[in-house]
């Protein structure tokens, strides 16, 4: 009776991963889980966590969900992990009250924009091999990102040579839009294929033309070879 007792006394919110570390002060609750050789997210991270470290570890991913039941989260550290996806409702439920998320120095090369744009956070997106595309740029123009770290935003990647290496703010100051240039291929392949179309009706209404000529001819040369009327009469 005492155990089911202890059980029921003690508060399921205030357990702690056993790879980390719980701490409170002044009624907000900080899990530290940082260094802990961590490769994803751990499934029992308290309810009531305001503070969440998990920096310096081993996750590759943040899957969708990943922190719907920690409602009172306000900071949440993921930078020098080895991250390379974020699904696209990563950070659903947390989006109303996060002040803080940072992503730096990973290996995030592209992020849905979804995931981010209904953050309220300051973002560090710093030291990851980003490829310059609209999608980020759509990030950039759109979220609140820290202003200490934003021309550590570098391209690593881009569609012009000339750009690989320069901090993303400073491609844009100079008058790049990476989403017209997206929009300018994708008006090209359609007016490339609507032309492939177009040459395809042509050519067939021109075999069509020639073919019934041809059997038209051969009627013609059928209909003379045949004996006259006037030849049976007499």
């Amino acid at each position: 009776q005492a155990f089911f007792c202890l059980l029921l006394c003690v508060p399921w919110g205030s357990s702690c991963p056993p790879s980390c570390q719980c701490t409170e002060r002044a009624g907000a609750k900080t899990v530290l889980c940082s260094s802990r050789h961590l490769e994803e997210i751990p499934k029992n991270i308290p309810k009531d966590a305001v503070f969440l470290k998990l920096d310096a570890n081993s996750i590759t991913r943040i899957p969708s969900n990943a922190f719907r039941h920690l409602s009172h989260l306000e900071e949440l550290d993921l930078s020098r992990n080895a991250i390379e996806k974020i699904d696209r409702a990563a950070f659903k439920g947390v989006a109303a009250g996060l002040r803080t998320l940072d992503l730096s120095s990973n290996r995030i090369r592209s992020i849905p924009k979804e995931a981010l744009l209904a953050l309220n956070a300051k973002l560090r997106l710093a030291n990851n091999p980003w490829h310059c595309e609209c999608a980020l740029q759509e990030v950039l123009w759109e979220a609140r990102l820290d202003p200490d770290s934003v021309q550590d935003i570098t391209c690593h990647t881009a569609p012009r040579e000339e750009y690989v290496g320069k901090p993303l703010l400073q491609v844009l100051d100079a008058g790049v839009n990476f989403c017209s240039v997206r929009q300018r291929t994708t008006d090209v392949a359609m007016f490339i294929t609507m032309f492939g179309w177009f040459t395809m009706v042509i050519v067939y209404v021109i075999c069509y033309v020639r073919h019934n000529r041809e059997d038209t001819c051969k009627h013609v040369e059928y209909l003379k070879s045949l004996p006259s009327t006037q030849g049976h009469a007499e």
